[in-house]
């Protein structure tokens, strides 16, 4: 069956407390979606945002980042009075994070105050911390965080760093501190599986995205410290990366920790297989970003300040799949197989069936022919995704000749390309195709989500200030998508 579906991060959805989150207007939005037709909501990881605010660096690869925690939600669930619930940049269309964490930090403390003299959701808590194998270790991770002033675990003096293994310090002092983490924990996991529900409802799948490496500075390299390339002093010793291509001339480096594949294959991958485990609970399609890697992937020696110093690594894809479909056989994959490939890649991509991506600004010839792009199947087609242009930014970085060559051949002006380009999309035979939030509203450059290999401002900032502009979409929409069928 054949879908459509909206890219949509949940900290661009409008709100009254400067960065989207799981209040009513989440809502709002699904029911939009819903008027559209649409039958997928794909989002950006949800875990703790980690250097640069970026959601490819979590902190975890389990937990939430409790900036999306709905206020509102909190005073319907009576954790907060109505007169706690202060607004804060509710008609913002770029995101203040460390602004939005400070205000929204004192309301959440307010509410874990009253959610403590609650013996019913204190007991929904505990039984949260029985059945989730990470939550108390993320409390832990992030209260000794806090306790050192942010530093990286690895920088920690020795009875904090050495915890995670021996389990020596004691921890009666954090107690609260704890509690409290713990407290941000249940409450996103709860807010956010009634928003899946709500979604589910309305018959919109929910496609989260996972990057395929992790922050360093995370309880997983933490907790996991074999599992990865570390020196003695757990230092990295490899970090991932991408070479020289067309967003870089000397490469990216993430900097993200190489895994140690030799290790992960000889505990048969249980690493990979909780991560996606938990993954399946909250998502109906898992997106990995960054495919490649799980064939070969770049390896730079963390001493090189560039990533073009690096070497391609075979890593065990195979055998990884194999365990991974074994375990969890009605997992839903869909990958990130975008860059300069070898064909081995798409061998394994293919041997599992696992629907690839096409970027329509990236394939479409202006000046060509253009059936490839219309005959692929098992393909997600999208429009653009968070890394690269709007597909209006894409389209005025064309020269003159190009630009007039492409109304030319969808027999559009300037103010219907979008249109006529988005209709096109829906047209292919591809399995899925995915419009980002900035597509459908036909806005430029200054709506992009993220300049790969850079950091921090303007990335990850681009917020919705309210959702008139994609209602006043929908019926357009909703009609497209069904004559196309999806």
């Amino acid at each position: 069956m054949k879908k459509a579906g909206a890219l949509v991060a949940v900290s661009s959805l409008p709100s009254a407390y400067g960065v989207g989150d799981f209040g009513p207007q989440a809502y709002e939005y699904i029911d939009i979606l819903a008027q559209m037709k649409l039958k997928i909501w794909q989002v950006l990881p949800l875990n703790p945002l980690g250097y640069g605010n970026s959601p490819y660096q979590p902190y975890s690869s389990f937990a939430g980042d409790d900036i999306y925690i709905s206020v509102d939600k909190l005073v319907a669930d009576g954790l907060l009075n109505q007169s706690d619930a202060v607004e804060f940049k509710s008609n913002a269309t770029i995101i203040d994070y460390g602004a939005v964490r400070a205000h929204k930090t004192n309301m959440l403390q307010t509410a874990f105050a009253n959610f403590m003299t609650n013996s019913q959701l204190k007991a929904e808590l505990e039984a949260f911390v029985a059945k989730t194998s990470w939550a108390y270790n993320y409390a832990v991770f992030v209260t000794f965080k806090k306790d050192n002033h942010h530093k990286a675990w690895n920088l920690w003096p020795r009875e904090y760093k050495s915890w995670i293994k021996d389990k020596k310090l004691d921890l009666s002092a954090y107690k609260e501190q704890i509690d409290y983490e713990l407290f941000l924990q249940f409450i996103f996991s709860r807010q956010w599986l009634e928003l899946k529900a709500y979604a589910n409802s309305k018959n919109i799948e929910i496609m989260g995205d996972i990057p395929i490496y992790l922050g360093f500075d995370s309880l997983d390299v933490w907790e996991n410290q074999d599992m990865f390339l570390l020196d003695a002093e757990q230092n990295p010793t490899f970090v991932a990366g991408v070479p020289p291509d067309y967003f870089s001339v000397t490469g990216q480096r993430w900097g993200n920790p190489i895994y140690n594949w030799e290790n992960l294959a000889k505990n048969n991958f249980k690493f990979w297989i909780d991560r996606l485990q938990g993954n399946m609970q909250a998502f109906d399609i898992i997106r990995i970003d960054h495919f490649r890697a799980f064939d070969t992937y770049w390896q730079i020696p963390a001493s090189c300040p560039t990533a073009i110093d690096g070497e391609w690594v075979e890593a065990p894809g195979y055998a990884l799949f194999d365990t991974i479909y074994k375990e969890l056989p009605d997992i839903k994959i869909v990958v990130e197989d975008l860059g300069d490939l070898r064909p081995e890649v798409l061998e394994l991509r293919d041997h599992y069936k696992l629907p690839g991506m096409q970027i329509f600004q990236f394939v479409f010839d202006v000046q060509g022919e253009n059936d490839k792009l219309k005959e692929l199947v098992n393909t997600i087609i999208y429009t653009g995704t968070h890394d690269n242009s709007t597909l209006m930014g894409w389209y005025w970085s064309l020269n003159t000749w190009n630009r007039k060559l492409l109304k030319r051949f969808f027999k559009a002006n300037d103010m219907s390309i979008t249109h006529k380009m988005l209709q096109y999309s829906l047209n292919c035979n591809a399995s899925y195709v995915i419009f980002p939030a900035q597509d459908i509203l036909g806005l430029g450059d200054y709506a992009r989500m993220n300049f790969p290999s850079t950091i921090g401002s303007p990335n990850w900032e681009w917020k919705m200030a309210n959702l008139a502009g994609l209602k006043a979409e929908a019926t357009w929409l909703g009609a497209a998508v069904a004559k196309s069928g999806r």
